[in-house]
């Protein structure tokens, strides 16, 4: 993309290089600019986008000639959740349409959300593979995190909460997880439990296994990003 044309000249020379008709680049350009809600932006040249918007004319240009497979390489990195929101759509949109999306990402959220099948990939190696079901299934099910008013009581809250756990709970700062043998009437149990050793409750929820957990459970680390990814993200 050039930053001194505008939205609209952007797309149109991208179609004209497809050796499209002008007319053709025109119309498509025209037709992108309004799928991606930048239709008001068109006349103003693409140095004045915002970052979002940028990233959406960005995939409006790969998208002139209609590609049947299209590669993007961590396209929301920095972006604001609003725009990071708007650009998933319009990827679920294209995936919709019959394009096939290879998306490289170290946002996991954003991999849960998107992607039908992933590669976990760590220090250059593919390690894992699977849906993310599957991929959440190596992590073990669903787990009971409960808060402590008094942390220093997590110990004794184990072996409370061993009965309704399909593995030993284990604590840490003040937080006692428990691996559930079942999910049904699993916080009723634990807070009667809990009454009844007069330990008190300051926050209870039931917690699905996440990627952040895959990973963590694969690597012993979590996702490492860049420093220049996370001084543009503290901006």
């Amino acid at each position: 993309v050039d930053e001194n044309l505008t939205g609209f000249e952007n797309l149109e020379m991208v179609g004209r290089l497809y050796h499209m008709g002008k007319a053709d680049a025109r119309a498509r350009a025209s037709e992108l600019l309004e799928h991606f809600d930048l239709t008001d932006a068109a006349k103003r040249p693409a140095k004045t986008y915002s970052g979002g918007m940028r990233r959406r004319l960005d995939l409006a240009a790969a998208l002139v000639y209609r590609p049947p497979v299209l590669f993007l390489d961590e396209p929301t990195t920095g972006l604001d959740i609003r725009s990071r929101i708007g650009l998933w759509d319009a990827m679920e949109a294209l995936v919709a349409g019959g394009t096939t999306v290879l998306l490289t990402t170290q946002y996991l959220d954003e991999a849960d959300r998107l992607a039908d099948r992933i590669a976990v990939i760590d220090r250059g190696l593919v390690i894992a593979e699977g849906t993310p079901d599957e991929l959440k299934a190596q992590v073990g099910g669903d787990r009971l995190e409960i808060h402590l008013c008094d942390g220093h009581r997590s110990e004794e809250a184990i072996p409370v909460l061993a009965s309704i756990a399909s593995e030993r709970p284990w604590a840490q700062n003040g937080l006692v997880s428990v691996p559930l043998r079942e999910r049904s009437g699993a916080i009723q149990q634990a807070v009667r439990r809990l009454d009844e050793a007069g330990i008190t409750i300051d926050d209870i929820a039931v917690r699905r296994p996440t990627l952040d957990d895959v990973f963590l459970r694969l690597t012993g680390h979590a996702v490492e990003q860049d420093e220049e990814v996370e001084e543009v993200e503290r901006r």
